[in-house]
């Protein structure tokens, strides 16, 4: 997976790579795959189900080639995390590249339609890990958080999906 970089020349190609650090959550949604996929892609509502985390569009409309910004702060602690909207397969899959100075790598959101009207939310990330060594060391103390808390996240967006509080009205 390969798309533009933060800058919006050339290819971001290191970034567009799977890294070391790996984590995969899913969900499964009581509504159509249409409607879920239009609420995982509305970026600012994300800050509506992912906890202590902001979510803006700071260029483009949201679509390919976008890029998003997500600050995810903890008291005067933050993550700020950019990325790269670089295909969208509605209403299926998105792809988007973390092309910031901290979190950097690939990832996917895919939506399978299922019996009954649900839909399979898959969200799956491939990180590089910062701090060389170090990083690959703290890697396996972290994940599980990781995996943890987007898994929470995703059955909060699903509880507010079946609700029909999202996606949000434009």
């Amino acid at each position: 997976m390969t798309g533009p970089d933060p800058a919006g020349g050339g290819l971001a190609d290191e970034a567009a790579q799977p890294g070391a650090g790996e984590f995969t959550a899913t969900v499964i949604v009581n509504a159509p795959a249409e409607r879920v996929f239009a609420a995982l892609t509305d970026w600012e509502g994300q800050s509506d189900w992912i906890p202590l985390t902001r979510v803006r569009v700071v260029e483009g409309d949201g679509g390919e080639g976008s890029l998003i910004e997500a600050v995810t702060a903890l008291g005067p602690a933050a993550l700020r995390d950019e990325m790269r909207v670089v295909r969208v397969d509605a209403p299926y899959e998105v792809g988007v590249v973390h092309c910031g100075k901290l979190l950097r790598g690939p990832g996917v959101l895919r939506c399978t339609p299922l019996a009954d009207g649900r839909t399979q939310v898959v969200w799956h990330e491939w990180f590089h890990l910062p701090g060389g060594s170090a990083g690959r060391v703290a890697w396996p103390l972290l994940w599980p958080g990781s995996k943890a808390s987007l898994t929470l996240a995703l059955k909060r967006f699903a509880r507010l999906v079946e609700a029909g509080r999202l996606p949000r009205a434009r």
